[in-house]
């Protein structure tokens, strides 16, 4: 069965930050690069990787500071993240890849596909916001999050990062994130420069998403030409873990287009 595991990877040194990645699937396949939520890991993906690997090459990348990804001493930013992934597409020598990214990871994806780089052939955002109004109810949201808040919500997901993590510390990791999410320089959120895509852009959205409104997705499938817009019943913001059969049905047709 083709997972992401955290046992197959490599490091890519990027700064003062050591960037793990992994691969999986089918070698001789197309690439799909996968970009996680935040505070999340690669392997969030995994009810999704037995399907796809079975025709492509999976690519996983821990953002910065989560999974087995050392956070380094840069500030943690969309722009920041981007790069990462541009860094090891490059080391890679990847010349055509599709994109799935979730939430933050979606975020990110949506800056490269705005950047027009010619080696993105799809791109599929699950959950992400391209911009966060001052107004949306996310913002204030994310500002009352604090690291023991999230501890007593998500007691697993803080273990797993502390069991996976080569430099654990969730209290800085916590701060870095939430300076990610409220982030309003051009550094974060792409904004309309999601309007420069050109890429084939499927954008996905739980329907029961209480980040991510039905609103948001609209506005950034109306302003990415010729973008197709998923929203899936009984799903909530991670749709690859609450829906996965009924995505990987809308995926399979996607992909091969």
């Amino acid at each position: 069965m083709t997972v992401f595991n955290h046992q197959d990877g490599e490091y890519l040194q990027i700064d003062s930050a050591r960037i793990y990645y992994e691969q999986q699937g089918n070698e001789g396949g197309s690439a799909l690069v996968f970009l996680h939520g935040g505070l999340g890991d690669i392997e969030t993906f995994n009810l999704l990787t037995p399907h796809l690997g079975k025709h492509y090459r999976l690519i996983g990348v821990d953002s910065r500071g989560q999974g087995k990804s050392t956070l380094g001493t840069s500030p943690l930013t969309y722009k920041r993240i981007q790069q990462d992934v541009e860094a090891v597409v490059h080391h890679l020598g990847l010349v055509n890849a599709g994109i799935i990214g979730h939430s933050d990871g979606g975020i990110a994806a949506l800056r490269l596909a705005a950047k027009g780089h010619n080696w993105i052939n799809t791109l599929v955002t699950i959950g992400a916001h391209w911009d966060l109004s001052a107004d949306d109810p996310t913002r204030k949201m994310y500002a009352g999050v604090t690291a023991a808040r999230w501890r007593e919500l998500f007691p697993e997901q803080v273990n797993r990062y502390l069991a996976l993590n080569p430099e654990p510390d969730f209290d800085r990791l916590m701060t870095a994130v939430q300076a990610l999410w409220l982030d309003e320089s051009e550094d974060a959120y792409p904004g309309e420069t999601v309007s420069a895509i050109s890429t084939d852009t499927l954008i996905v959205r739980g329907d029961d998403d209480r980040l991510v409104s039905r609103a948001n997705a609209m506005e950034l499938a109306e302003r990415v030409t010729g973008a197709k817009l998923l929203n899936i019943p009984f799903a909530d913001h991670c749709v690859q873990e609450s829906q996965p059969k009924w995505l990987l049905c809308v995926l399979d047709e996607f992909l091969k287009r």
